[in-house]
């Protein structure tokens, strides 16, 4: 049986299986953003880094080879993950919900505020959905969204738009979830991890 050491802690793993996996199988933990585990590894967010042999790889993408040497607290690892974070909350009109998964990952890697400075993002809420409501400002392109539309709903009715601070996601050919191909599956605003996407009723009324 094939087997990779994390922490120090030797553990099996099988044929495919991520670090991520192995890791979380063991009983520890690896902060993530991008990721849910119903959909495929997509790697893009960055958040997930661990040492390796004292190289720093995402532990999402990266696949266990037999005689690994795991670190899920290398200080570098954290360090390149906490200022990704960082620079996604600098970039927010207002600070994160503390029940979204963003807050969560801000508050494990100890990410600060005010760390880094530049545009923020304007507010701009797409209500003509009749069940959810998709606030722009907070969407951080982490494309868990339009995966969970592609890969678990098969409807494809979101798409990644722009590019760096422009980046976003756009409902249809940008003219809205009500003229879209949704099918009020919700699959968006349950993987969503800051509240971009939500339900009409987690909502305050004046945003309708």
């Amino acid at each position: 049986m094939s087997s990779v050491t994390i922490d120090g802690t030797e553990a099996t793993f099988a044929p495919g299986e991520t670090l991520l996996e192995a890791i979380r199988a063991s009983g520890g933990t690896v902060p993530t953003l991008c990721f849910d585990e119903r959909q495929a590894p997509f790697g893009a967010c960055r958040v997930c880094l661990v040492s390796v042999g004292g190289a720093i790889v995402p532990a999402c993408t990266t696949e266990c080879r037999d005689g690994m040497s795991i670190d899920t607290a290398d200080e570098r690892a954290r360090r390149v993950a906490r200022g990704v974070v960082e620079l996604v909350l600098s970039e927010l009109p207002e600070a994160p919900e503390g029940h979204t998964e963003l807050a969560a990952v801000a508050e494990e890697l100890e990410a600060g505020e005010g760390h880094w400075t530049g545009p923020v993002h304007e507010r701009r809420h797409d209500t003509s959905h009749p069940y959810l409501v998709f606030r722009h400002e907070l969407c951080i392109s982490c494309g868990r969204c339009v995966r969970a539309c592609d890969e678990v709903q098969g409807t494809f009715a979101l798409a990644a738009t722009g590019r760096g601070f422009g980046s976003n996601v756009v409902a249809g050919l940008d003219q809205g979830f009500r003229e879209s191909a949704c099918v009020s599956c919700g699959a968006c605003a349950d993987t969503c991890p800051t509240d971009a996407i939500t339900e009409h009723t987690l909502l305050d009324e004046v945003l309708r």
